[in-house]
């Protein structure tokens, strides 16, 4: 995952708004009984539901009666939402690490059928919201390489500077200076912005979900309406393991980049190479320890899988161009694997047979999980990649890369993708399929999520529009629930979206 200097990254900028004091008022509007219709309500459950859920809070029976589902009160600003849309679109650049020719991209790319609905929002929660680190990384890159910071003032007031919606909004200009070897340069504001990999929320179930707030990994139930805490990692981390063969320390105050949930196990990653697992049935955490000392050793991402024989395992990818596999039972280091670039994502087939390998390069590889040796190349993607997932029938590998394109390949015939999906402003961060294989969802560093059917061959999508940072998505284990997370100052939540049935009859038993 490369750190870049970015002079193209712009959002909606204040002069454009007028936004002044937005964020000083209570603009959340008022839900009560005297805006919802009695005969609309489902159930008397839903009846009592709008009468104590907060405020802040979007139930899919106010979206129908015409409430924002984030909540934004976009009768009370000076400007409507499709104004607000048209401007990001305009003004949203998509950042390009490798400076390869797009003209011929849109020629490749499948045409798809987009205002399909296979999942209806159903409630937006403002009480758990997702955060994504930013700038406390930034600080933490200048403190750790001794630079001084010129200007501070100027650079702080500028790096506090957000569009209505709490985005960061500098211009590629905007700058600040940096003492270094005795000579001051400007550098861009974004110059240590770190791509983040958009995987910090997993549902377990329909009801219950786990996603980084801050510190803290957090459990929201969306039966009960109710968050938890259930990690807190600004503390100091001591393991409760500590097996022969087994590195585990004791860890303080880590900034969580990536996470997963799987058969009980929970499996983090940090900015500073840092992996922590813990069993959300048992108390403490199990194994925490720091994977490497390199400055630039971020934990990009962790997968959870099982071999052909059926032990689990956890993988790590990290930014110093290292795959590492421990066993899930001990922890003990099994491998680990070194590739030319930094790897951004590594993911298992279903079968535990291969492991899809992406990074700082256009190309995607196939490789033996036992071994490391890579088995295929895969060729088409025009820049760096950040995201891949797997069909459950295994035969269908997806990947996200930063051209703002998902790639479909069938690991059968790899020699070209089989499809090329589009995204509609940005690179393409998460990727995951429904249990069942039936959907296809794909996140956008922000506002855009894109569900496909796969049983039309992706040819007919859906396309969730938002407005903030996505932090992360999920399918629910049987396929009946997305969640989406989305990281914001103002109007961070957790959407809850659940899919569409014609047999609406059994939504008041389940």
């Amino acid at each position: 995952m490369e750190q870049f200097p970015n002079h193209e990254l712009e959002y909606v900028v204040d002069d454009y708004l007028d936004v002044t004091n937005f964020e000083d008022q209570d603009v959340s509007p008022r839900s009560g009984r005297g805006s919802v219709d009695d005969d609309e309500l489902d159930s008397d459950f839903e009846d009592d539901f709008e009468l104590s859920k907060p405020d802040t809070d979007t139930s899919a029976v106010e979206a129908k009666n015409g409430k924002d589902i984030q909540g934004i009160p976009w009768e009370r600003l000076n400007f409507t939402r499709e104004k607000y849309r048209e401007t990001r679109l305009k003004l949203y650049k998509n950042y390009e690490s490798l400076s390869r020719s797009r003209k011929d991209l849109d020629k490749k790319c499948k045409d798809v059928e987009k205002g399909h609905n296979f999942y209806d929002f159903q409630f937006n929660t403002r009480l758990v919201k997702s955060t994504i680190v930013h700038f406390q990384h930034l600080l933490w890159h200048l403190k750790r390489n001794k630079m001084s910071v010129m200007l501070w003032k100027y650079f702080h007031l500028e790096l506090t500077k957000r569009d209505a919606f709490g985005t960061i909004c500098l211009s590629g200009q905007d700058t600040f200076f940096v003492n270094l070897c005795d000579s001051s340069v400007p550098v861009s504001i974004f110059s240590w912005l770190i791509l983040l990999l958009r995987n910090l929320l997993w549902a377990t179930s329909k009801h219950d979900v786990y996603l980084m707030q801050n510190y803290s990994v957090m459990h929201w139930s969306s039966l009960l309406r109710r968050g938890k805490e259930v990690l807190n990692v600004a503390k100091p981390i001591t393991p409760t393991l500590k097996n022969p063969g087994c590195l585990a320390q004791t860890l303080s105050r880590v900034q969580i980049s990536t996470m997963t949930v799987k058969d009980n196990l929970m499996v983090a990653g940090g900015f500073q190479g840092e992996v922590i697992c813990k069993y959300l049935n048992q108390p403490g955490v199990a194994f925490c320890s720091k994977l490497a000392t390199h400055e630039n050793a971020i934990t990009n991402s962790v997968d959870i899988y099982r071999n052909p024989s059926g032990s689990m395992r956890v993988i790590a990818a990290n930014n110093d161009a290292q795959v590492r596999i421990f066993d899930a039972e001990n922890f003990a280091r099994l491998s680990h694997f070194t590739f030319p670039w930094s790897v951004n994502n590594a993911s298992s087939s279903p079968d535990g047979k291969l492991l899809a390998v992406l990074g700082d390069s256009a190309e995607c590889l196939i490789a033996d999980p036992q071994s490391g040796k890579v088995c295929s190349s895969l060729k088409g993607h025009l820049d760096y990649s950040f995201a891949s997932a797997w069909h459950p029938d295994g035969q269908i590998l997806a990947t996200g890369n930063q051209d703002t394109t998902c790639r479909l390949w069938d690991i059968r015939n790899l020699s070209e993708s089989l499809a090329v999906l589009k995204g509609r402003m940005g690179a393409i961060r998460a990727i995951k399929f429904t249990s069942d294989g039936r959907f296809m969802a794909m996140a956008e560093p922000a506002d855009f999520i894109h569900v496909f059917d796969t049983k039309s061959d992706y040819a007919t999508g859906q396309e969730i529009d938002l407005f903030g940072e996505i932090a992360g998505i999920s399918f629910s284990p049987d396929s009946e629930a997305l969640f989406v997370g989305v990281s914001d100052r103002t109007y961070g939540s957790l959407l809850e979206f659940n899919r569409r049935r014609f047999d609406h009859y059994l939504d008041c038993i389940f």
